[in-house]
């Protein structure tokens, strides 16, 4: 039966029963659609071909059984402002899960287990402050010692945990783990497309802290979640060691400089700066006032020398491989990527531009 799987192709689509009616036609009604979705009818091959182009999937993934569950959803900052909203979001997480987890299993990979150290999850009872050292552990099973970390999303995937860009409404990103039916669990962290490079970096290292925190009610996820960020991201001996242990002033140059180097917007660091001590309160005011006139605390939350956005490439080169090692078509890979199959081949076979300031496909 196909029912639940057309229920999620719908959701995320963000259709109601009466848009997929009118989409497909109105080959069948809404309330007969709602029946297949309950599983107390089945369509005929005419309208399951019909349904399946309208939703943007192919018919094996409406007939399939394979099943994963969403669970343990965590929003960040909000919830998002409407139950068909928060569905649509969880479709469209398993919609993308689903096919990262369908290649690794073609290509007879173990979808690599979440590197939790032992410690995990770290208490934080008292004070967000706590979160701290939950930071430190991280950094050092995951031996990065005090450096800035580069890539943030090529970290996340080697480390087992699968990053997801979406176009998320008025929230920044999610974290999930998503059961499959043997079992087995995988960890999810899904970031908004749209953010600028700086933003998404600390929604996943925030996304991070939810993973490996257990916050007493009384502090605050949320707080603890961004003092983890903020020290998993700067850690607090590289920022000292850049910026000194107190400063009463600090010039635009240097405050942007130290965006780069640690990929962080200029508020993160501010506020990291004055958590540790290092800005006094009026300085912190200062440079807040200063932010507020110019708009970057305002969507779209835009700065100067923004971070490049970090792209998870990882699916997308298990999808090349299997269409290169034979093991799928390339309508099979197309689909999965969600792309053409004269764009797949163009992707294939040109090589990059060598426009410097060209981004890759």
């Amino acid at each position: 039966m196909i029912g639940k799987r057309l229920r999620l192709a719908r959701s995320a689509a963000g259709l109601s029963l009466r848009d997929l009616e009118a989409r497909i036609g109105n080959r069948v009604t809404a309330q007969a659609i709602s029946k297949y979705e309950r599983d107390e009818s089945m369509p005929s091959s005419g309208v399951i071909i019909a349904l399946a182009a309208a939703l943007d999937v192919s018919v094996d993934y409406l007939l399939s059984v394979r099943d994963m569950a969403l669970e343990a959803v965590e929003f960040r900052k909000k919830r998002l402002t409407s139950k068909r909203e928060e569905a649509q979001v969880e479709a469209s997480v398993l919609h993308l899960l689903e096919r990262y987890l369908t290649v690794e299993e073609i290509l007879g990979l173990p979808s690599v287990a979440r590197d939790k150290p032992r410690e995990a999850p770290w208490p934080v009872l008292h004070d967000p402050a706590e979160a701290e050292h939950a930071a430190s552990g991280i950094r050092a099973h995951w031996g990065l010692g005090l450096d800035p970390i580069p890539n943030l999303v090529e970290l996340f995937e080697e480390r087992g945990i699968k990053v997801l860009l979406l176009d998320l409404p008025s929230i920044d990103g999610l974290t999930a783990r998503v059961r499959r039916e043997d079992g087995s669990a995988a960890s999810v962290v899904v970031v908004n497309r749209g953010d600028w490079g700086e933003r998404q970096r600390f929604t996943m290292a925030h996304e991070l802290g939810h993973m490996v925190l257990d916050v007493a009610p009384k502090v605050g996820e949320e707080k603890a979640a961004h003092r983890f960020a903020g020290g998993f991201l700067m850690p607090a001996e590289s920022l000292r060691a850049e910026i000194g242990k107190h400063r009463k002033s600090i010039g635009w140059s240097e405050l942007f400089d130290l965006k780069r180097i640690f990929g962080v917007s200029v508020q993160a660091l501010t506020y990291r700066c004055k958590d540790l001590g290092i800005f006094s309160n009026t300085l912190f005011r200062q440079l807040f006032e200063e932010f507020s006139r110019q708009g970057w605390r305002n969507p779209p939350y835009q700065e100067p020398y923004e971070i490049p956005r970090e792209q998870p490439k990882r699916f997308e080169r298990l999808c090349f491989r299997s269409l290169a090692e034979g093991a799928i078509s390339e309508s099979k890979a197309a689909e999965f990527l969600g792309t053409s199959v004269h764009e797949l081949n163009r992707r294939m076979e040109e090589p990059p531009s060598l426009d410097p300031g060209a981004v890759p496909a």
